[in-house]
């Protein structure tokens, strides 16, 4: 069954803002254990630098997959060479 644009648009949305939410309560745990003492304030804005970078990754990683992809199925519509 095929997932309607909808339906992969709320997947994407919950997908950021759960990676977000993993992201901020990361860095509360971790980062005292490295002697990172941070504000909650600077918690939320670091998670949010690293979900940009991570969507802008993703998008990137579904280009370059989707270009070779294309790349594989061109190459299986002509005959052999002999």
């Amino acid at each position: 069954m095929k997932q309607s644009r909808a339906m992969s648009l709320v997947e994407a949305v919950a997908n950021v803002a759960v990676g977000y939410g993993v992201a901020v309560v990361t860095q509360i745990l971790i980062f005292p254990v490295f002697g990172l003492h941070t504000t909650l304030a600077q918690n939320l804005k670091m998670g949010a630098v690293f979900t940009v970078v991570s969507i802008a990754r993703s998008f990137a990683l579904r280009r370059v997959f989707e270009a070779i992809r294309e790349r594989f199925a061109g190459t299986q519509d002509q005959a052999p060479l002999p």
